[in-house]
């Protein structure tokens, strides 16, 4: 093998050992990327996906979960001119700190959100995302959520029903599914 060769191999092995030791997981937004907004600016869609990845931060998800929070928030910015008009003012109000949001350190992002978390804008987000982070069942797979067990029947049929993690459980304690 030739240096050249050599080298080229060697790299290649880096990256890919990088990636696969970042535990980043990629969940692409259907388009592939940053989703088409409809009523939002492109620098407004920026900045709600820095604000959600702040408000509940994974580092083992890629930015693919967020923009699909982002495309939720505008669908309901498009469907309602009141929420439209919220957002809009809010994202004026996290850049009013001299500098946009998003040329924030990570420290100073969660610092301006402390200082609105109370706000209409923040809470519409926040409500939003909790909705549409956690009840997509990719993100579901990569948190190690197994899904909701009633479609198998509950807990007890999970195998939740036993105490065999302690030394000596009664048989009371486990009783067999029936």
């Amino acid at each position: 093998m030739k240096r050249r060769e050599f080298l080229k191999a060697g790299a290649l092995v880096v990256v890919g050992t990088a990636a696969a030791t970042s535990g980043v997981v990629g969940l692409a937004t259907a388009s592939g990327g940053a989703p088409q907004l409809t009523t939002l600016e492109p620098h407004q869609g920026e900045t709600l996906l820095k604000m959600t990845r702040r408000v509940f931060p994974h580092k083992q998800l890629d930015d693919g979960p967020y923009w699909s929070v982002v495309r939720d928030i505008d669908a309901a910015a498009k469907g309602d001119s009141t929420v439209a008009k919220l957002i809009s003012e809010g994202v004026e109000t996290l850049d009013a700190a001299g500098k946009r949001f998003v040329d924030l350190t990570e420290k100073e992002q969660t610092a301006a959100l402390k200082k609105i978390e109370a706000t209409p804008f923040f809470q519409k987000v926040h409500s939003v995302e909790l909705q549409s982070l956690y009840s997509d069942p990719a993100v579901w797979k990569v948190l190690g959520y197994q899904g909701p067990a009633y479609k198998f029947g509950g807990y007890i049929r999970k195998g939740f029903n036993d105490l065999t993690w302690l030394p000596d459980p009664p048989e009371s304690a486990s009783p067999k599914p029936a």
